[in-house]
């Protein structure tokens, strides 16, 4: 640290800001992060406090990526970026107003973007956020009931443990499935012997053409919720009961035209639903 050259008023020039101990960087963050709001964004001045800030505490970001380092996949140095988009967002936000120390206000905005990536890069499925938690808290939980009782827990054990019901186990267990993915190729085999057997795509069926047709109706559940009273008993009656425009119109006391033009408009609203979903 040489602060020799005062670039901006009664602050001092840093010409290594990464390498500042973190003990001066706490006492010269503060004097920065005052100075901040006072300059107009965009100018050399603002750019260089700003800038300065960012790698005088790039030791918070180090720092907390050292707790996602056995994640098993990932490189460091992606998890060291997005940590350091958290710190700008917590610089930027920071209020020394709040009497609040920096580092402690900055940690959780680093720690929650590292989290933020892993959770959106290294799922191979996608699954709700709910249930990605929910892997982390089984884990911990397996690995703290088998210490304690000697034996790997059972689902009664477990569910016990964390308080949730036994459903909300499975359901977090099938659900971690989708963390890693294995390739359909891969052999199977007898993990004891080493035989090799037959892959997964050997074992997999034709597709079941019923499939997209539930996929249809899955989608266009919701749709239907959408439509009013009127338009539901119109399509219940002309594909639930099969009755014809006709009889339609007799039972909703209208023109068989009418039901026609109303057909039509319902049909072409789910049909975009359908499109836009």
């Amino acid at each position: 640290m040489t602060p020799t050259v005062n670039v901006v008023e009664a602050l001092p020039w840093i010409e290594d800001a990464d390498k500042v101990a973190p003990k001066d960087a706490r006492v010269l963050s503060r004097l920065f992060l005052d100075r901040l709001p006072s300059l107009e964004e965009g100018t050399g001045e603002y750019q260089y406090v700003r800038n300065t800030l960012i790698e005088m505490n790039l030791s918070l970001v180090r720092f907390a990526a050292r707790r996602f380092r056995n994640r098993g996949s990932g490189d460091m140095e992606d998890v060291v970026q997005v940590g350091t988009i958290g710190l700008i967002k917590a610089i930027d936000r920071f209020d020394l107003t709040r009497e609040v120390e920096f580092t402690s206000f900055a940690i959780p905005y680093i720690t929650g973007e590292m989290k933020r990536f892993f959770r959106d890069t290294t799922w191979a499925v996608h699954v709700p956020r709910r249930l990605q938690e929910l892997r982390v808290d089984l884990a911990k939980g397996k690995e703290s009931l088998t210490t304690t009782l000697g034996h790997s827990p059972t689902l009664k054990e477990l569910a016990a443990h964390l308080g949730l019901t036994e459903g909300e186990v499975v359901e977090g267990l099938m659900a971690a499935n989708g963390y890693v993915a294995g390739s359909i190729d891969t052999p199977g085999g007898d993990t004891e012997t080493g035989e090799s057997g037959p892959t997964y795509t050997d074992t997999m069926g034709l597709d079941d053409p019923a499939l997209e047709l539930f996929e249809d109706l899955n989608a266009l559940g919701p749709l239907l919720r959408q439509l009013d009273e009127r338009e539901r008993a119109i399509i219940e009656m002309r594909f639930g009961q099969e009755l014809t425009q006709a009889e339609i119109g007799s039972a909703l006391n209208v023109s068989q035209m009418q039901i026609s033009r109303l057909l039509n408009r319902i049909l072409a609203k789910l049909r975009t639903g359908l499109l836009d979903a």
